[in-house]
């Protein structure tokens, strides 16, 4: 994986969609994963260029946050090849 990911993780399916929204709209990043967690948890995922993807989390967690409570937000810049697992089709199970 050479491109960067940011994840953004709600307590709402609403707010996760507002933040993947926000995500998509701020910057040229995709989808990766959108995924229900349970409890009410729900995070999304993005890939993209650094900047990019920093400037997309950082617009997430503010629209979000006016809709739902954001658990969690991070970019990591330059992931491991091993962390392609984790997103093959099967959920990295």
């Amino acid at each position: 994986m050479r491109e960067a990911i940011g994840m953004v993780e709600t307590r709402s399916l609403i707010g996760a969609i507002e933040a993947a929204d926000a995500m998509l709209k701020a910057a040229s990043v995709k989808i990766m994963d959108f995924r229900v967690v349970g409890s009410g948890l729900v995070s999304v995922t993005v890939a993209g260029d650094v900047a990019a993807v920093m400037a997309a989390v950082d617009t997430a967690k503010l629209r979000a946050g006016a809709v739902a409570e954001v658990i969690s937000a991070n970019v990591i810049p330059r992931p491991h090849d091993e962390v392609d697992k984790i997103f093959d089709a099967d959920g990295g199970e």
